[in-house]
């Protein structure tokens, strides 16, 4: 295991797999990595110095998300079981048994009570995180189902399917509140306006949707992307909403109106993450060429290449404070630049 600095970045070495994702704890200060070798592992994310690893695992990480408050990880794998871990000693303390398939998503409730798991096998699981209990099996969807997000009130969780719906439901009772359909392949990504009033949804057919939660429509179809959409986020400041495509360029839309706002272009291959900084004065690309892409929000010109890994980027992760990104690759390394 090593800390390298290379290229204006600190290179965190020691998976002996790919790195699945990234992610930052709600202070800035740590940072996971979920890999196919696997682990999991906590870094100091101002030293690069490897805290803790998570080993328990029988099959590959796909995901290690800190909890709201950065006291518990969660982490999820092929191996069908998730587990919860003390954030600060790197001690499993939850084993989560129930899915009967991989288990390749994972999301934290805003307040940390409850975590949702996804899985090959359909079903989304909802856990007490206190316990290691199951609260809710929550079955409907008819394919895989790729991912779910809490609404910013922790109310209604929606998730994406390979079935080519979305579905919300209700957190409380388990019970399926609305089944958003529309689109005609995979859906890949969902995600919440800052406000919770809006869903965003991506999909393989190319396009991306805007909904209204509270009544299930769908209010804007957006188009001009040619290839599979791969992930979708909101902006934290206004309402845009940004999305990478595997046509390998992202593209920004107003979310009111839908209409057209931004193409960024420069990716060689697949675009596979955008995502805003917390301020949202940037947007950061991930692509299967290798390198990351910072992009003014508003002007859609190209700030900065971040060059230096070896493989696909598959992941990536502003901390907190915008200070610094972080970027996951196949190439097994994670790496922390400087922003």
């Amino acid at each position: 295991m090593s800390v390298i600095e290379a290229a204006g970045a600190r290179v965190l070495a020691g998976h002996t797999g790919a790195v699945n994702s990234v992610a930052f704890s709600p202070d800035g200060a740590r940072l996971s990595t979920a890999s196919e070798d696997k682990t999991a592992r906590v870094w100091s994310a101002a030293t690069g110095e490897l805290l803790h690893t998570l080993s328990g695992h029988t099959d590959a990480v796909f995901a290690a998300p800190f909890s709201p408050d950065g006291t518990r990880l969660a982490t999820v794998s092929a191996d069908l079981t998730p587990r919860l871990w003390d954030a600060r000693t790197g001690a499993c303390t939850h084993e989560l048994t129930g899915h009967t398939v991989a288990v390749f998503g994972v999301a934290f409730s805003p307040d940390g009570r409850i975590l949702a798991t996804t899985s090959y096998d359909e079903t989304v699981r909802l856990w007490n995180t206190s316990a290691g209990s199951s609260i809710h099996v929550l079955q409907g969807h008819r394919d895989i189902v790729y991912g779910a997000v809490f609404s910013p009130d922790g109310k209604v969780l929606a998730t994406a399917s390979g079935d080519g719906t979305t579905r919300i439901w209700n957190t409380s009772t388990g019970e399926c509140l609305r089944v958003l359909t529309g689109h005609t392949g995979i859906v890949s990504a969902v995600a919440f306006s800052p406000d919770g009033r809006l869903l965003a949804t991506a999909s393989f057919d190319a396009t991306a949707r805007l909904w209204e939660v509270a009544t299930g429509n769908c209010l804007r179809i957006l188009n001009g992307h040619s290839d599979t959409v791969w992930s979708i986020a909101f902006s934290p400041t206004e309402r845009v909403v940004a999305a990478a495509s595997e046509d390998a360029t992202a593209r920004t839309w107003d979310a009111v109106t839908g209409t057209p706002i931004r193409t960024l272009e420069g990716h060689t291959d697949s675009a596979f993450v955008a995502a805003f900084s917390p301020d949202g004065r940037l947007i950061a690309t991930a692509s299967s060429d290798t390198t990351v892409r910072l992009w003014d929000a508003a002007t859609g010109k190209s700030v900065r290449i971040l060059e230096g890994h070896a493989g696909a980027v598959s992941s990536l992760a502003f901390s907190p404070a915008d200070r610094q990104l972080a970027t996951a690759s196949t190439d097994e390394t994670a790496r922390v630049w400087p922003l």
